[in-house]
């Protein structure tokens, strides 16, 4: 395959950036997104220019690290991460569009890194769950309805990639912060700081200069491990009962 790619390069976060144009070659279908990234950068090296700065690490679509925006979609075409995303997904001679999360919570570090330490300041919010030290406790003694450990587990697929926030029109973080919420709410273990939590986290969430939520729906449509909307309609339940209950009302 013979590809046309525009990719967004940017020095540092005080430049300004611009998209630049490549042309690469020889691309198999059966290379991941970013293998095919790899051949542009050495293509960059060996001809003595500086090669695109990206994020990545597991490649296994498990760490959330690998975060572009193709063609206008978080995470490309397919509603699966960046590094498991492949070439057959595009057709010999396409133009790519290659460019970083768009948020101002997200700042721009280099080409298509952003630092989205934002997220993790709203999980330390959250803070730490009230439990005994020591030993690990026997497996059955704190029993869990099906349907809760079913919900639990649902929502810590969610990765921190940010998809759902480079994909809301208004750059929310609902869905991520949400998810971070429920899957400690509903467990017996996260009971105890189950007010705190919420309180603490939206609030860290609405420091960080995320956008408000209009349910657009697109958070739930780029996440690629499925997180629903509902997510986040929980979470607005969550806070209003803490909230009142803060209240004494």
């Amino acid at each position: 395959m013979k590809l046309t790619l525009r990719v967004w390069r940017q020095k540092n976060a005080d430049a300004d950036g611009a998209m630049s144009t490549y042309e690469v070659d020889g691309i198999s279908p059966d290379m991941s997104f970013l293998e095919m990234m790899d051949v542009l950068n050495e293509q960059l090296i060996l001809s003595g220019e500086d090669p695109v700065a990206f994020d990545h690490d597991c490649r296994e679509g498990i760490c959330g690290a690998c975060s572009l925006v193709i063609n206008g979609d978080a995470h490309g075409p397919e509603r699966t991460t960046t590094c498991q995303l492949h070439m057959r997904s595009f057709k010999d001679g396409d133009t790519i569009d290659i460019e970083p999360w768009r948020a101002a919570a997200f700042p721009v570090v280099k080409d298509l890194v952003v630092d989205r330490s934002a997220f993790d300041r709203i999980i330390q919010a959250g803070g730490y769950i009230t439990a005994p030290t020591g030993s690990a406790p026997e497996a059955h003694a704190t029993p869990v309805p099906k349907a809760d450990a079913d919900y639990a587990f649902e929502h810590a697929e969610c990765i921190g990639c940010g998809a759902c926030v480079a994909a809301c029109p208004n750059g929310a973080a609902m869905l991520f912060t949400s998810a971070k919420i429920n899957h400690l709410g509903v467990l017996p273990q996260g009971a105890p700081e189950r007010e705190s939590r919420v309180l603490d986290m939206v609030t860290q969430m609405d420091a960080e200069g995320f956008g408000g939520c209009t349910l657009a729906g697109e958070c739930a449509t780029a996440c690629p491990k499925g997180i629903p909307l509902t997510s986040i309609t929980r979470m607005n339940k969550e806070w209003l009962r803490a909230t009142r209950k803060v209240a004494g009302r």
